[in-house]
């Protein structure tokens, strides 16, 4: 065959030949691409009291991780210090962490998750520092929806009632506690203030479980660090507050309730203590019979120290666990008997289901919990 490729190229006419025979020069190589490295892999179950088990797992992340939002049995979010969040979709068997764009420096202290691809997160501090994010891609992109434009506000927590509907609680401003809501999934959050916190008032913003919701309209509000320390009721989502105090230590800055929780409408548990004493073993538990009108005190967890975070597991009746920094415990009778968990550090805690729980602490600590 003639050498096609070495005729005149002043006959501009052949160009159409030369390039059906292959003779256009050759796209330039492209660089190989590293291959992924193999996840690493996660310890062996530990066997914990009582039958259950526990599971360390790869979060992506050593920041310190201070809220959980689990989803179902597989889907599960958490978030963290730094602007970090990390998520998994199968069951914690491998997590994917990344950090908000633009918002290494905040403090995600709480999370709110739907669904693999819909979550919000709430950064805590004083003024700008409280923020509100929203994804609807499982974190590719975040939506800033709410900046804190009080500079003495300090916003601790938030819950939602559905997509729609949330709520979002500061720490006491002048006697008023600043608060948000939203109709909208957030493209608006509405300002409201409420009278009446005592001096020093406010939330611990610390493992995410300082406000709930209950039903399509109910939430509580566990306060603390004032001369006194209250639950929070509203009906309406916001609209009225029933204030109640309760048995538990307080009355000094850093003591009262840290968390709240509820497993039907009678039923609850809130719990705290003075987070300053990490070593002293107090009446932190209370709980309630009535729907949250009156408490009582109840057992002390297995650990010592506050209690940072406590939940009901779903499907299981009067079942709670509850964290904190000297470790985990959990009861089988709405907090009045504990049994050891783990005596690792955690700050929050959340189920899906009995087999389907996960503690997140200092050091990117993510351990999943399988109850008997």
């Amino acid at each position: 065959m003639p050498d096609v490729c070495r005729r005149p190229r002043s006959r501009l006419t052949r160009l159409p030949l030369l390039l059906l025979l292959g003779c256009a020069p050759a796209p330039p190589a492209q660089p190989e691409t590293a291959p992924k490295p193999a996840p690493t892999p996660a310890p062996p179950p530990r066997p914990g009291p009582g039958g259950t088990t526990l599971r360390d797992q790869i979060s992506g992340t050593t920041q310190r991780l201070q809220a959980v939002s689990a989803v179902s049995s597989q889907v599960v979010w958490a978030s963290g210090l730094g602007g970090t969040f990390s998520l998994s979709t199968d069951g914690g068997a491998t997590w994917d962490a990344s950090v908000v764009p633009g918002a290494d420096s905040l403090q995600f202290r709480d999370i709110a998750a739907f669904d693999a691809r819909t979550a919000y997160l709430l950064s805590a501090g004083n003024g700008a520092s409280s923020r509100i994010y929203k994804t609807i891609d499982g974190g590719r992109n975040w939506q800033l929806q709410f900046i804190n434009r009080d500079t003495l506000a300090f916003y601790d927590c938030f819950a939602f009632w559905d997509r729609n509907h949330g709520i979002a609680w500061s720490d006491n401003v002048g006697g008023k506690f600043p608060y948000q809501t939203t109709v909208n999934g957030g493209e608006i959050w509405t300002p409201h203030t409420l009278d009446g916190a005592s001096p020093g008032e406010g939330a611990f913003a610390g493992s995410g479980t300082c406000v709930i919701t209950r039903g399509s309209r109910e939430a509580f509000v566990a306060t603390g660090a004032g001369t006194s320390s209250h639950i929070l009721y509203t009906a309406d989502r916001g609209v009225t507050w029933r204030w109640t105090t309760t048995p538990i230590p307080q009355g000094r800055p850093g003591s009262g309730h840290t968390t709240v929780a509820f497993r039907d409408e009678r039923h609850g548990l809130a719990a705290g203590g003075d987070i300053a004493a990490d070593s002293t073993s107090t009446d932190n538990v209370v709980t309630t019979e009535d729907g949250g009108r009156t408490w009582t005190v109840a057992g002390r967890p297995a650990f010592r120290g506050p209690v940072y975070g406590a939940v009901y597991v779903p499907g299981a009746g009067a079942t709670v666990v509850a964290v904190g920094p000297a470790g985990a415990s959990w009861s089988r009778d709405d907090g009045h008997t504990w049994m050891p968990l783990d005596s690792l550090s955690y700050w929050s805690v959340g189920f899906a289901a009995h087999t389907a729980g996960w503690l997140v602490g200092p050091g990117g600590r993510i351990t999943k919990v399988m109850l008997p």
